[in-house]
């Protein structure tokens, strides 16, 4: 099998193919795409010429073995032997979405080495894998949000064929797998897509630049781009659904947006691979239209990211109101939130200061996908610290006897489900000196504003920032870290046991609370979940069979629990 290599550059007078140390002409058509009049075999190195410059690699690189600047390489994705014939993820509604960094998961950090941890996964009772970013970006360590190849996996992960080993091992343990893409943005480093054509666009300013070019001139290509390069991850890779980074930052005034593109796109893939695949997104424009259907005039995506929830918990569990967090300092927040994912829904927000957000209507709750911890909201402390460690270990079961009795899609993110002692910092590897030194200087100056001293605050490029942030797996086997694996363990057996923990209508759950005293009481079918987190102890009319409990000798007395404080009962009606 060879490859005929092609590249559009509309913009530039002359492409030359280089390969094997030679550089050889290409053909222009009328569209800008330049082709080659010689085959490539598989494995083999070849970048582009652009008027004379220098050999760069292309924009739809498959394999970056030498890094950002490297030459390109050959692939041919049919040539793996796949053996996950007739697998299908779960639907949404089913879903516990486990949220990873490749980098950190294990010791060595790879996708084959990840592959040992799936049998854990699998048996804690998780149903969907979700990597951050794995796309190509500078250096051999980040959270791969500034990645600027974006059909190649990162080479310090293992390259093509080690991720699709994951897959691989992941569909054969039953567990599905997603993947955080980014499409609002590319990194600086390594980033030669503005060589060949108008990618970007200064229509619109983003926090990281020009913004991706869909709808300027020459963004039929750029959609093309991108369309293309989704697809490629579920049909090549078998990935079962992407995570889309941050929309809000994607601008698109076309007649069609590129996220309903995108959207209509994956469901003709579906229809022709017979698989379930889902597109999920982060947004911070609480807007239903993201994931109400195509046909009602929304963009047709699977569920969004419902982050007003995770304030609210994270609000309720810690006190701390600084920042964002503010918006949700109100006493009912917390009780709001378990049934309403939209906390601003048209509302003041007095952080923004202006009216935000739109009510979600009917939309039901596996089209919101919520956290009690995640990358953004560890990652993005000074000290990328954990909520285990900010709060009680009552407070931390509470926390997640909260997360899987709501009726959303919940995500845990690596290492929540033992109460992890390490951190997970924001870091980097940049190999540009200039660009290191900006990164390091804006976290100092950004967390100064927090009153935290420069010396205090980690070095995103220093080694050990990235080496701290590592999983260790072995202290799951020892106290404290054993014991609050078991309580997520029992949790979301019973949620797979449960169809009413599964059910997405969020006018079934019944939420009572007492702001002043500091309890609440969630019930969902024949479950009941009463938690106090108040100072002082509470008694709660709950009745039902005990499932869980913290701490553990708590139990009902004619219908009633003595919760003190920091403590929280699962029980469960019979009949």
């Amino acid at each position: 099998m060879s490859d005929r290599p092609s590249v559009w550059a509309p913009l530039v007078e002359c492409v030359e193919l280089f390969v094997g140390g030679e550089r050889h002409l290409m053909d222009r058509d009328e569209r800008g795409w330049w082709t080659a009049a010689i085959d490539l075999a598989p494995g083999t190195d070849y970048g582009f010429v652009l008027d004379d410059g220098s050999p760069i690699p292309g924009p739809r690189s498959p394999w970056q073995p030498d890094g950002v600047n490297g030459l390109s390489r050959t692939l041919h994705h049919e040539a793996f032997d796949w053996t996950d014939a007739g697998f299908t993820a779960p639907a949404l509604a089913d879903a516990v979405i486990y949220e990873m960094h490749v980098g950190t998961f294990t010791p060595d950090g790879t996708f084959d080495s990840a592959i040992d941890r799936l049998a854990d996964l699998a048996d804690l009772g998780i149903t969907h894998l979700e990597l951050m970013p794995v796309a190509e970006f500078s250096g051999d360590r980040g959270w791969g949000y500034d990645g600027v190849h974006l059909y190649a996996p990162h080479h310090a992960y293992g390259g093509p064929d080690a991720l699709k080993r994951l897959v691989d091992a992941a569909h054969g343990r039953g567990l599905a797998v997603l993947l955080d893409v980014v499409y609002n943005h590319l990194g600086p480093e390594g980033n030669h897509l503005r060589s060949y054509g108008p990618y970007f666009t200064s229509k619109y300013a983003t926090p990281w630049g020009d913004a991706v070019n869909f709808d300027d001139a020459g963004s039929h290509e750029v959609r093309r781009f991108v369309v293309e390069n989704a697809l490629m991850w579920m049909r090549d890779y078998h990935f079962d659904g992407l995570r889309l980074d941050a929309v809000h930052a994607i601008f698109d005034q076309s007649a069609v947006h590129i996220l309903e593109e995108m959207a209509i796109a994956t469901r003709e893939l579906a229809a022709e691979v017979g698989r379930r695949l889902v597109l999920t997104a982060e947004s911070d424009l609480n807007d239903p239209r993201l994931t109400r259907p195509i046909e009602e005039g929304g963009y047709g995506l699977d569920a969004v990211w419902a982050d007003d929830v995770h304030h609210a918990l994270h609000v309720a569990l810690t006190g701390e109101e600084a920042g964002y967090y503010a918006d949700f300092s109100d006493a009912d927040a917390l009780a709001r939130a378990i049934s309403d994912p939209f906390m601003y829904a048209g509302h003041y927000s007095a952080v923004r200061d202006r009216l935000h957000g739109r009510p979600p209507g009917d939309l039901p709750g596996d089209h919101f996908v919520v956290a009690l911890q995640n990358h953004d909201q560890v990652g993005n402390r000074a000290l990328g610290d954990r909520l285990a460690h900010l709060v009680s270990p009552g407070r931390v079961r509470i926390g997640a006897a909260l997360l899987l009795t709501m009726p959303y899609v919940p995500l845990i993110l690596a290492g929540a489900e033992w109460a992890a002692s390490s951190p997970f910092r924001y870091f980097t590897g940049h190999a540009s000196l200039e660009l290191a030194r900006a990164v390091s200087e804006g976290r100092r100056e950004e967390f100064s504003g927090f009153g935290w001293e420069p010396a205090d605050v980690p070095d995103p490029q220093n080694p050990d920032t990235f080496e701290v942030s590592k999983l260790n797996w072995s202290e799951r086997r020892r106290e404290p870290y054993a014991g609050v694996l078991s309580w997520y363990r029992d949790l979301l057996a019973l949620r797979a046991a449960t169809p009413a923990l599964r059910d997405a209508d969020r006018s079934a759950v019944e939420v009572t609370h007492d702001a002043e005293e500091g309890w609440i009481l969630v019930r969902r079918g024949p479950i009941s979940m009463a938690a106090n987190l108040g100072a002082e102890p509470v008694t709660v009319q709950v009745d039902g069979v005990r499932r869980l409990a913290w701490p553990p000798e708590l139990q009902t007395d004619a219908g009633r629990v003595h919760l003190p404080p920091d403590a929280v009962i699962v029980l469960e009606r019979p009949g």
